[in-house]
């Protein structure tokens, strides 16, 4: 009968068998093409995308972002942590070895009630060492599915680590767009403001020489006043701007260095891409599905509880009175043994824990089918972004030059007296008007890209990593991964 169990055991535990479901990617209807197609798209998801602005201060300042930003560090870290956690869960699968050792000295009482007799010796010595060991053998599959859902959770950290860096070059790039996008509005109100200013002071010389009326006067006083209150907002937008690119960039709140003007940066091509690729590109996807594999490995740990608990303990060792003699052969000691323990009744603790992880395992399964169709939408969205973006700038910088027509004919027209100063008002409010959305809309441009590019995910993410300080994250990596090899290939 012994030997029947014992071969039982034997066969569980070299199967491999592991309690609860094996996981299995939920399965999805993807599209296969996106709702705008982009004919000229290029294959440039994979390269570090913000050299195509061709921008060697931009390059820069992502590079610095990658280097310093607290954030990404914050998650490196937080990657390590589950690297020690992973290695304190799969601990469980192997035997535990220890060390023990202890010295004692006693002395009895001579005058008790029970004398000692003069042959024993007092103070009297006491001396052990030895090894000790215990193994839980996993015939359920208990710790294995313990130790699936700590490497799952790992590669979800990894990946929570490669969305922030996603986010940080993204959140970069975008920031100093905005930031050249506002100059720009600045160069427009301050050229403008230049420009009212010499009417105002010509017109305040035909005034006063009685040739324009003070209602003129004022007009052109009122368009001068309305453009240079324009400057101190743009003004405060662009040091809004640059403390947080500062903060992107681990700084201390500052001046951020520029490049090329946005009219000279180079816009990036739109990459090319499947739907089907979200699934291995996007961190955030990635980082879903490996929560959802942890969270299906707890349903075999909390099943398993049902189930007894097997145990081998051993020692070995010595132990004397005497220290000269304590690794004498007499001395020795040893001992080893089995053990088993089986829930019998817990008051449906066990079967609490047991609903509460297939609870977790589909909240965990929801969240994961929102993040992939969330992703859809998103690389949708952009893709209708920038189409409909670039078409606009288009329409509005047609509208720029006739706006530009237009004021100079009107000016020409109120100079040869055809027409009052009102048309010439009108049609430069317009134009300082349309040369501010103009600017606006460049910046949206650039920036609907470059959203493009987030929310496509892609391989240059890995790029980014090899920009990130070396001490960080990529040489403990490795370490890790040297480590991890020869502990299974001892």
């Amino acid at each position: 009968m012994n030997r029947a169990i014992l071969s039982l055991l034997t066969v569980a535990f070299l199967t491999g068998c592991a309690i609860g479901p094996d996981y299995k990617r939920p399965v999805f209807d993807t599209p296969a093409s996106w709702r705008v197609e982009e004919k000229a798209a290029q294959d440039t998801a994979n390269t570090a995308w913000w050299h195509q602005f061709e921008d060697g201060v931009l390059d820069g300042l992502i590079d610095e972002a990658l280097k310093q930003n607290n954030d990404l560090r914050v998650a490196t870290a937080r990657v390590d942590e589950y690297v020690g956690r992973y290695w304190v869960g799969r601990s469980g699968l192997f035997p535990q070895i220890g060390a023990y050792g202890s010295a004692t000295k006693d002395r009895a009482s001579e005058r008790g009630a029970s004398p000692i007799p003069s042959s024993v010796k007092n103070p009297s010595e006491n001396y052990q060492a030895g090894f000790s060991g215990s193994w839980e053998i996993d015939i359920w599959g208990k710790l294995r599915r313990a130790t699936e859902a700590s490497k799952a959770e790992l590669l979800s950290s990894q990946e929570a680590r490669q969305a922030v860096l996603l986010s940080l070059v993204s959140s970069t790039a975008s920031g100093y767009i905005f930031l050249r996008d506002l100059d720009k509005q600045l160069e427009v109100a301050q050229r403008t403001a230049n420009a009212r200013e010499e009417s105002y002071k010509l017109f305040k010389l035909r005034y006063e020489g009685g040739v324009i009326s003070e209602l003129e006067l004022n007009q052109v006083k009122s368009e001068y006043e309305q453009a240079l209150a324009t400057i101190p907002q743009i003004e405060k937008q662009i040091g809004f701007q640059e403390n947080a690119l500062s903060l992107l960039l681990g700084r201390i709140p500052g001046p951020i260095e520029r490049g090329k003007s946005i009219d000279e940066l180079t816009l990036p091509a739109v990459p090319a891409g499947l739907p089907s690729d979200l699934l291995e590109k996007r961190p955030d996807v990635r980082q879903a599905e490996q929560a959802l594999v942890a969270a299906n490995a707890r349903i075999g740990v909390a099943k398993a509880q049902f189930f007894p608990t097997i145990s081998l303990t051993g020692l070995f060792g010595w132990a004397s009175t005497e220290l000269s003699n304590l690794f004498n052969g007499p001395a020795q000691v040893w001992s080893w043994g089995g053990a088993a323990a089986a829930p019998i009744f817990t008051g449906g603790s066990l079967l609490g824990q047991f609903w509460a992880s297939e609870a977790i395992q589909q909240q965990t399964l929801f969240s994961y089918q929102n993040t992939v169709q969330n992703a859809f939408r998103e690389v949708n969205d952009s893709l209708i972004d920038q189409r409909r973006t670039r078409e606009q700038l288009e329409a509005q910088k047609r509208q720029v030059d006739a706006l530009k027509e237009y004021a100079r004919i009107a000016r020409l027209r109120y100079d040869n007296g055809y027409t009052s100063y009102i048309e010439v008002l009108d049609a430069e409010r317009s134009l300082f008007s349309a040369e501010l959305t103009y600017a606006q809309t460049q910046g949206v441009l650039f920036g609907a890209l470059v959203n493009l590019y987030k929310s496509m995910g892609g391989g240059w993410v890995v790029e980014a990593d090899r920009l990130t300080s070396p001490e960080t994250f990529t040489a403990r990596k490795e370490d890790r991964e040297d480590q991890e090899k020869k502990a299974q290939n001892p």
